[in-house]
């Protein structure tokens, strides 16, 4: 059997010699290369094609999430673990609509990181009990939206007057894959199943307007 290539992406250069040293004990995983920023792991990950990318959330510049949406572009069959030092439930809500597999604390054990790694191998979703319990907090406390940005609320109100993707792109003068990544935050944030179901609960807390 092939081992499972990792790549590790984060600005810390100690985190990433402390995970190489777990991946070293574990002989099902092979260590392919690391990144300092987001920017440099979307310019190495093609040559490296990783099967398992760890990496933090909160990095300067291009941050974790936007990473990995990138990523995801490239590496469609690679799988993520998202590492975070703090546990703002919005920022955990849209890893997870992002599409990460599990985000974990930095103070996870090796043992939980490596548990974390074979759930995602094996394509489930995974909540440590410290994630899932800040992200219920917040769902219980907030008012539906509040957490959504100026551009969210702009294509928001976009989406309400049935502008498709392509549309919102030429309109915003943005990319697909930013229009499809603001996107997938906003069904997050409003816990909505599609765009339908978004914009429907949008107009009902008055979100967006229609003109």
């Amino acid at each position: 059997m092939n081992p499972i290539r990792v790549l590790v992406v984060d600005d810390h250069a100690i985190y990433r010699c402390g995970v190489a040293a777990v991946l070293a004990r574990e002989p099902r995983y092979a260590w392919v290369g690391e990144a300092a920023s987001g920017l440099e792991a979307v310019a190495r990950a093609p040559a490296l094609q990783p099967d398992l990318v760890l990496m933090d959330i909160a990095m300067p510049g291009m941050g974790g999430v936007a990473t990995m949406a990138a990523l995801r572009e490239l590496l469609p069959a690679a799988r993520f673990v998202l590492l975070t030092c703090t546990l703002d439930a919005a920022e955990l809500r849209h890893a997870y609509a992002a599409g990460a597999s599990c985000v974990l604390p930095k103070t996870v054990t090796a043992q939980e990181l490596v548990t974390a790694m074979q759930a995602a191998l094996r394509g489930q979703t995974v909540y440590s009990p410290v994630i899932a319990d800040a992200m219920a907090a917040r769902a219980q406390g907030a008012a539906v939206g509040a957490d959504l940005t100026a551009r969210e609320r702009k294509l928001l109100s976009l989406m309400a007057c049935g502008l498709a993707n392509r549309e919102i792109s030429e309109r915003l003068a943005i990319a697909m894959p930013t229009v499809k990544f603001h996107v997938t935050n906003i069904l997050a944030k409003l816990n909505a199943e599609n765009r339908t179901s978004a914009v429907l609960a949008a107009l009902k807390h008055n979100l967006v307007a229609l003109d």
